[in-house]
């Protein structure tokens, strides 16, 4: 792919700050000649290598054709990451004999007709706080890792539906991508404010028949329906009703699936690791009583004081927002290849969810410490988890999962789940 064109999100900048907080929370998968390469390499007790912690594990596929990921410490982290929080790996042999999970992180390329699209994963402190090199500058360095993930052939793949009954080619969906992506762009405008109104454009076209309007008639029609959507959404959130109390159910089980922290330990923890992520989720089903902890960071804190106003969210949070959709967008990280196949309708919604999801989980760390008020550091927080699992769980794109997301938009729940919980 000689003349591969990567699209890059201008906004965004990015250097890795060696915090270790990937190798200390992924599940790494290795191809058969990663794993190959990584037993040749001959580790031992005196590399640091644990005695009772295999350096690769099976975990899925049939006897003839087994799946492999790295092992994992005691702790979760990665059997490979040193007191130093640096990888012995890259420190023995060289960052090219790494996986290229590991190579690529957080770095995300996925296929926009004749170009490759990149997004990052803000499951990485670095990229939430938009630390680092910008990375409309790393053209070169990311040119070998978008080669070795997405291959020449997929330029003939057509581009994701638009909805369950529509399809364009790549330069019409790219016109959706761009309108959606100036609706959250808009300056001046609260982010909730202006994912309400991405919700009021997304359901419009949801409604919409194209036919012929292709080419200059879409950009026409869809920044009519644009202008419709700011015309509708005021920046009065009072005017939002509360959500419904299925909603609020629906809701809380999408929240604890992104409040897990799966690691190798959990996965081995048996009947009774199963049996405790059943009791906690009748636990957010229900909604009463205390949070239960579905991982080290977070305490039990009362259900009611989610529900509670914290006085909605700091300014430099709305820019870390506004970047963290933008950047999903441009990316094409919401639906198609990179999102289980969805079409953009249905991808934004979930894109969206993760806007209250967020604010809920920022919410159970600042009640822990007894505030009534966000700060970025928890929303920052919050943003790392809830983004660490987006796109990149099987749950997410399971048939519970997209049901949840369609009950929550028909009742109309998703955008009063914004408001509500941005108070």
């Amino acid at each position: 792919m000689a003349a591969q064109i990567l699209s890059l999100p201008t906004i965004q900048n990015w250097s890795c700050h060696s915090c270790s907080e990937c190798c200390r929370q992924h599940l790494i998968e290795v191809t058969e000649e990663e794993r190959q390469r990584i037993l040749e390499q001959g580790w031992t007790e005196q590399d640091g290598i644990p005695a009772d912690r295999p350096v690769l594990v099976k975990h899925a596929g049939l006897p003839w054709k087994k799946r492999y990921r790295l092992g994992q410490q005691a702790d979760g982290a990665c059997i490979f990451l040193d007191e130093q929080g640096l990888c012995k790996i890259h420190a023995k042999f060289g960052e090219h004999a790494k996986p290229l999970p590991c190579k690529i992180y957080p770095y995300a390329f996925h296929p926009a007709g004749r170009k490759v699209a990149v997004s990052l994963r803000y499951s990485c402190p670095s990229v939430v706080g938009n630390r680092g090199r910008a990375v409309s500058e790393q053209t070169k360095d990311l040119k070998p890792l978008a080669r070795a993930v997405v291959p020449e052939w997929v330029a003939s793949i057509p581009p994701p539906k638009i909805s369950a009954s529509a399809q364009v080619d790549w330069a019409d969906f790219m016109r959706f991508i761009n309108t959606l992506d100036a609706i959250i762009a808009e300056e001046n405008v609260p982010i909730v404010i202006k994912l309400l109104r991405a919700l009021y454009w997304i359901g419009l076209i949801e409604q919409s028949q194209f036919g012929r309007i292709v080419g200059s008639r879409l950009d026409d029609f869809l920044q009519i329906i644009k202008e419709a959507a700011s015309g509708e959404i005021s920046q009065r959130l009072d005017e939002i009703g509360e959500p419904s109390r299925v909603g609020r159910m629906q809701f809380r089980m999408l929240v604890a699936q992104y409040a897990r922290k799966d690691t190798l330990v959990d996965l081995e923890s048996g009947l009774w690791g199963r049996w405790r992520l059943f009791r906690a989720a009748i636990r957010f089903a229900r909604g009463k009583g205390n949070v239960p902890p579905l991982q080290d960071v977070f305490q039990q804190v009362p259900f009611s004081a989610m529900e509670e106003p914290f006085g909605g969210i700091p300014a430099d949070a709305e820019e870390m927002f506004t970047r963290y959709f933008r950047v999903k967008i441009q990316g094409i990280h919401f639906c198609g290849l990179a999102y289980y196949d969805i079409p953009l309708v249905e991808g934004f919604r979930s894109l969206a969810l993760i806007y209250p999801s967020i604010l809920w989980l920022a919410r159970w760390l600042a009640a822990a410490r007894d505030q009534s008020t966000l700060e970025t550091e928890d929303i920052a927080r919050a943003l790392s988890i809830a983004d660490h699992y987006h796109a990149y769980a099987p749950s997410f794109g399971s048939r519970n999962f997209r049901r949840r997301v369609r009950l929550l938009a028909h009742a109309g729940d998703i955008a009063k789940l914004c408001a509500w919980y941005n108070r």
